[in-house]
């Protein structure tokens, strides 16, 4: 097995939304915000290659939708999903999984794309795409607070391709193995039945974090996002995953963190708290 980050770009957010309840006076002391409230965010994904399965775990905002919905998020950089793969000897063409881990746009956008008859289609022409019951009934019959971030041209057009595949939520918040040395833990707080996998490499386990924590700027318990459904209990949920990432050396693969890829954590008097932040390659090579 080898993992790949694929960088597909960056983009802004509002910064009291990315903190909820957080004063500005100490959310920007981690995540300084321009001169209209905006930080940035990073859409990072990452590439699993094992023997003949070649699987992404998200894919990024995309490119599809209109100048105006693009001009509120600020799209920057010089990366895209096509140059990064690239850059690793690969082509979307190869990809034989997209794992979503929930169906906000900025998680599932580059999922589909448009022909060149305008019309919407699966970017990945070969994969299939994984998500869960749970959360896809969530997202194509969604609440009036996340309606915005679940479009219907990034849900639809996944299962009338016939593409769309399920990983099985078992009764507990852990599906143990869902695919060879990747467990999927479930989480409800942001959105209902988040899937964050924890990948066995190299000796460690890697966490890809999606929006459970989506920068080390997060990583103190009250430090939740203003877009999570269910606050208090995400709040329960990161505070019981920091615990065991603290006891177990978790490496911690951010989606969202602008500068740092990866981190650890580590108990302190204050609670669990960040340890180190580093590159991938720098804890597993290039």
């Amino acid at each position: 097995m080898k993992l790949y980050p694929i960088h597909t770009g960056n983009f802004k957010l509002d910064g009291g939304a990315m903190f909820g309840v957080v004063p500005k006076t100490l959310w920007q002391k981690t995540n300084p915000p321009d001169e209209k409230n905006m930080c940035d965010w990073a859409m990072r994904s990452l590439l699993i290659e094992d023997g003949n399965r070649l699987m992404l775990i998200d894919c990024g905002i995309g490119n599809k939708q209109s100048e105006k919905f693009f001009s509120h998020y600020y799209l920057h950089g010089e990366h895209t999903m096509d140059s990064s793969l690239q850059a690793l000897g690969f082509h979307r063409d190869d990809i034989t999984d997209i794992f979503l881990t929930h169906l906000h746009f900025d998680h599932c956008g580059g999922a589909i794309e448009r022909n060149g008859e305008g019309k919407f289609r699966p970017a990945f022409a070969h994969a299939k795409f994984w998500s869960n019951k749970n959360h896809w009934k969530w997202a194509t019959e969604p609440n009036a607070r996340e309606k915005a971030s679940f479009l219907t041209e990034n849900i639809q057009p996944i299962e009338e391709s016939g593409q769309l595949n399920w990983i099985a939520r078992d009764s507990g918040v852990y599906t143990k193995e869902a695919f060879p040395n990747i467990d999927v833990f479930f989480a409800d707080g942001h959105t209902e039945s988040q899937m964050i996998p924890h990948i066995k490499y190299k000796g460690k386990t890697l966490v890809f974090m999606a929006d459970l924590l989506p920068s080390t700027g997060h990583i103190p318990l009250p430090y939740v996002m203003g877009y999570d459904t269910r606050p208090l209990l995400t709040l329960d949920e990161k505070g019981k995953f920091l615990q065991r990432a603290a006891d177990e050396e978790f490496v911690l693969f951010l989606e969202h963190d602008a500068v740092n890829e990866c981190c650890t954590v580590e108990h302190t008097e204050k609670g669990v708290r960040l340890k180190d932040s580093f590159s991938f390659s720098s804890c597993f090579g290039a």
